[in-house]
């Protein structure tokens, strides 16, 4: 049977009444068009559906807006938020005119990053496990108007409302700033919440194994474990989708913003890989850690273009008020197997099979097909460059003195710098038209966008320092 003929024999045999067509858009943003079922048939399964293009922010003009979502038909899940029997399938972006993959859909850049490591010969498979946290609250307002602006959030558990009254009394039982890591209920507050979100997530068969509350009061973790790069990458829509979800149906609001609170730690998407060839891990070897020359290589392609690399792992403002030298935050370039302080981490793992990097600068507002691609491109760049990373820093990096901090690279102090340098440097994202020159330039024109506004709106922080001078 084809996959389209699988594909209808379960929507007729589960009853399903919508086929939900899912795509990204260039920010990472899951997009969606929700088909009848009954209307579904071989054909629109294989050839996909037309749908306007000039719709969606840094794609098509309006004078070419006509575009193909066909869907991928490797793998299907059922909707469980839906109130009728739902099917999710993910969709790549085709052109009408040439049949050929749209090279501003990040998906099929993900294909094309999975496609190239291939060709190199370097290896037939890479594996990505994505660390995503994220923040849960109780009530969120913000307003950005002419004649001013400003945000406020609350949630039970913030260290604010240790004197709150509440109707049934306080209860006093919260984390206190960077507490959160890892008391047991009642200090954790959310515990069924996340578990409901991981029992979501393994009833629709992604491959889930813990969650816990992290460092910051209202901040969360859930366990995603590994898979290959466009896998891990629908994996992580999915995600996204149940933890807004979940958390919407509990009264609460869930944002992966890096930096949400001023005064407690920020979220990040710590992202781990390793590449396989023949059933054989390649990271694995006689090196430092127990690491291959080649894993080495990689590492020092990614520390050579992470300025580069931030402008898709970091694509925020708000990114850049985590990554902030002087704070906990992983902005030093350098690698250790005994510290988290470097920004690219060597985990301890039993066996050759264990063998990855973590790399710990990305966040979850990361498009997750770009960031990973972009990082597999950097990486495959120092195989091919032999990019040696020097000398493993195995100390806590927080506590250098100044003048040894000095020698040591960091990652980008705002998105401004990351675009310049994804601007300068993106000959090794172009390789294998994995990324094109097009695409680059439409993803910075969007986030150059966010920059200007940004930087031309006044913020309360300002009235405060600059107002009676």
């Amino acid at each position: 049977m084809s996959k389209a003929k699988d594909v209808l024999k379960q929507i007729k045999d589960e009853e399903i009444e919508w086929v939900d067509l899912r795509f990204t858009d260039p920010k990472g943003k899951w997009q969606h068009l929700t088909m009848v079922a009954s209307v579904m048939g071989e054909d629109e399964l294989e050839d996909g559906l037309m749908f306007d293009g000039s719709s969606i922010a840094g794609w098509k003009v309006i004078n070419e807006s006509d575009m193909i979502l066909k869907p991928d038909l490797s793998e299907t899940w059922i909707d469980p938020f839906s109130a009728s029997p739902m099917m999710i399938i993910n969709c790549d972006i085709v052109e009408p005119s040439t049949g050929d993959w749209y090279a501003r859909d990040p998906r099929t850049t993900a294909k094309r990053a999975e496609a190239y490591l291939k060709s190199t010969g370097i290896g037939d498979t890479v594996y990505v496990g994505p660390e995503a946290e994220f923040f849960m609250f109780d009530d969120v307002r913000f307003e950005d108007g002419y004649a001013g602006s400003g945000f406020a959030i609350d949630d039970i558990e913030l260290p604010t409302n240790t004197g709150k009254e509440y109707d049934n009394g306080n209860m006093a039982h919260r984390p206190r700033a960077k507490g959160g890591y890892f008391p047991v209920a009642p200090v954790d507050s959310a515990v069924d919440i996340r578990g409901e979100m991981v029992t979501t997530m393994l009833e629709m068969g992604l491959p889930c194994d813990k969650h816990h509350h992290e460092v910051a009061a209202a901040q969360h973790e859930l366990g995603l474990t590994f898979g290959t790069l466009v896998q891990t990458a629908d994996r992580m829509q999915i995600y996204k989708y149940v933890v807004h979800q979940v958390a919407h149906a509990y009264g609460k609001t869930a944002t992966f913003m890096p930096k949400p609170i001023k005064a407690d730690n920020g979220s990040g998407m710590h992202t781990h890989m390793s590449i396989w060839k023949d059933g054989k891990p390649m990271f694995a070897g006689n090196e430092y850690a127990g690491l291959s020359e080649m894993c080495l290589y990689y590492i020092g392609g990614v520390i050579k273009h992470a300025k580069a690399l931030n402008a898709f792992t970091n694509p925020t403002t708000n990114s850049y008020k985590r990554l902030v030298p002087g704070f906990e935050a992983p902005v030093l370039l350098a690698y250790s197997a005994r510290n988290r302080s470097a920004s690219c981490r060597i985990p301890y793992g039993a066996g050759e099979k264990a063998k990855r990097v973590e790399f710990r600068f990305p966040d979850a507002m990361a498009n997750p097909y770009l960031a990973y691609s972009a990082l597999l491109m950097a990486g495959l760049d120092g195989i091919e460059n032999k990019i040696h990373p020097g000398e493993a820093m195995d100390k806590n990096l927080y506590d250098l003195p100044p003048a040894e901090l000095a020698e040591v690279p960091t990652v980008c102090g705002s998105l401004r710098e990351a675009l310049e340098a994804l601007t300068a440097d993106h000959e090794f994202l172009l390789k294998g038209d994995v990324f094109t020159k097009d695409q680059i330039e439409a993803y910075c024109e969007l986030k150059w966008e966010e920059v200007i506004r940004t930087e031309t709106t006044p913020c309360p922080v300002e009235f405060d320092m600059y107002y009676s001078m």
